[in-house]
């Protein structure tokens, strides 16, 4: 019996203990109202009621479909007299209007899974009163007038840019020519000497250091002689240059006693040392051989026949001849530069804008050019209509009665534009027009149209009729396609032909545009002198 009653008891207390933590633990889900606009922030609000020891964890990726997160602020705890509070925040948007529910969450309170209730919100549609706030159309695309003078300015900068690198480039070299042309005016004897003197300041230590030390001193003496004595001693080994220093002795056009070609000859050995056997002589050694190849140069200037008045004037026709050959090399290379710096030039605008437009710009195609000329926006006939056309249209003198005819241009060379007013009689007053009259009365327009083309020479037209609207949005005839028309003693011409007509009261008024079919520019000059016809209302 005492084992039953405690048995209770315990199931009793941990029911008990386990609803208090369910109770601690609820979950709270609110909002600040039930009813949003389009756009409009939702705060979202749960709040979680714990002790001291409660962890709480909200998912890293919440789930709000179909609602877009806007912010997510961190868990706040609060003190409440013996409780925490901890609240969520998140703030939601949503741009449709409906009804919505906003979906339950997961929470982990202290190891546990919990959820939260889901919320109902209505998304309400913003209503725009059209008594305060007028609605207006969507305004037409408004036609730009194209030019290249964007096109003349990119390649303009880029031929620029081009030239100052390639002058940079030019002046760098030149520079450097004329510092080695100024060294080399300096006679071989002294600039040898000035170079020997500029060693004697050098203190080499390491082998590397050494191995310059010497490599420099042997290319003074054989420059030296190579300039001096005609010897081909750079590209000779030091046996070879001995050698050959030997023979000129021996021939006697080079007087150096034994003991010159003997100091010589030690330098040349210690020299190949320390360049190939990776030797490193004392500093001590390396000063005395300094002072042998000084020494061996002012013997071998001693030691040198004086030139003949023959040779003199040979060396100063050379040096001319080398003058004139080399201000011919200079010219020759400024030469290929202009023209690599054109090619470069040419091909970085035809890869930007095209082959066709730069050799249009280049050899001033004429619907091209017609294109980017000064337009002319000017008025014509009764009732007066506005029309930008690329040339103004001029008035035909021989027309027959009632008809007036304003054209400029030429179907075969450029653009031909020509604007057309025939008087007609107005309907009778209190009679109107059945749908089958209006119909049989438009056919015949076209008709007109099609016969005075025939009359002028036209064949092979396809021609067909295309609704369109004029700026203030009036339904009027136009007629579009391709006919052949030919010109006196040449060939048949493939050519686009656009015709619009507008049936006023008293008149009848036709704007026809004529141009050859493989015309690059004529579409693009059509659709503007098009887009820019105004029926003008009289005051």
């Amino acid at each position: 019996m005492q084992t039953k009653l405690i048995l209770f008891f315990s199931v009793f207390l941990f029911s008990f203990l386990n609803g208090s933590a369910q109770i601690s633990n609820e979950i709270i889900a609110a909002i600040d109202s039930t009813e949003y606009k389009i756009g409009e922030q939702i705060d979202v609000r749960y709040q979680i009621k714990g002790d001291s020891l409660s962890v709480i964890q909200f998912s890293e990726e919440p789930n709000f479909a179909p609602f877009e997160i806007l912010e997510v602020f961190p868990l706040d705890t609060i003190q409440a007299q013996t409780n925490y509070l901890f609240t969520k925040k998140y703030a939601l948007i949503q741009f449709d209007s409906g009804n919505y529910v906003i979906p339950r969450q997961k929470i982990l309170i202290n190891g546990l899974n919990a959820f939260s209730d889901s919320i109902n919100v209505r998304i309400n549609t913003v209503v725009v009163d059209t008594l305060k706030q007028p609605l207006y159309d969507i305004k037409p695309l408004i036609a730009l007038e194209r030019g290249y003078s964007k096109l003349i300015r990119q390649i303009s900068i880029s031929v620029i840019i081009l030239i100052i690198i390639a002058l940079l480039i030019y002046l760098g070299l030149k520079f450097k020519k004329k510092r080695e042309e100024k060294r080399k005016e300096i006679p071989p004897f002294d600039r040898a000497l000035l170079e020997l003197k500029a060693l004697e300041e050098e203190r080499p230590r390491l082998q590397e250091e050494y191995k310059d030390y010497y490599s420099k001193l042997t290319d003074v003496v054989r420059r030296y002689l190579e300039e001096e004595a005609n010897i081909t001693a750079l590209e000779s080994t030091s046996r070879e240059l001995l050698k050959k220093l030997e023979l000129l002795k021996d021939a006697g056009r080079l007087e150096l006693d034994s003991e010159t070609l003997r100091s010589l000859k030690q330098v040349l050995e210690n020299a190949d040392l320390v360049k190939f056997a990776l030797s490193a002589p004392e500093f001590e050694i390396a000063t005395r051989d300094r002072s042998l190849v000084e020494d061996v140069v002012i013997k071998t200037q001693e030691a040198l026949p004086e030139p003949t008045q023959e040779e003199l004037e040979a060396t100063a026709a050379f040096q001319k001849a080398l003058k004139i050959k080399k201000r011919q090399r200079q010219l020759k290379i400024a030469g290929l530069s202009a023209l690599g710096l054109g090619v470069v030039a040419l091909l970085i605008s035809i890869k930007t804008f095209g082959f066709d437009h730069i050799k249009d710009t280049v050899f001033q195609y004429p619907t091209k050019v017609l294109l980017n000329n000064q337009w002319i926006n000017s008025q014509y006939g009764t009732p007066p209509l506005l029309l930008e056309t690329p040339e103004v249209l001029v008035r035909k003198a021989n027309t027959p009665n009632g008809i007036t005819v304003f054209s400029a241009g030429d179907p075969f060379n450029s653009v031909y534009v020509e604007l057309s007013f025939q008087d007609q009689e107005p309907p009778e007053q209190g009679k109107e027009e059945t749908e089958e009259e209006q119909q049989q009365k438009t056919q015949e327009l076209i008709n007109g149209i099609l016969n005075s083309l025939q009359e002028n020479g036209a064949t092979n037209m396809l021609i067909n009729p295309d609704p369109f609207s004029t700026k203030d949005g009036t339904e009027v005839i136009q007629l579009s396609g391709t006919l052949d028309i030919k010109e006196v003693d040449q060939d048949y011409v493939r050519c686009r032909i656009r015709s619009i007509v507008l049936p006023f009261n008293q008149a009848l008024v036709e704007l026809r545009i004529l141009y050859a079919k493989e015309d690059r520019y004529g579409k693009e000059i059509e659709n503007r002198v098009i887009e820019s016809l105004e029926v003008l209302k009289e005051l």
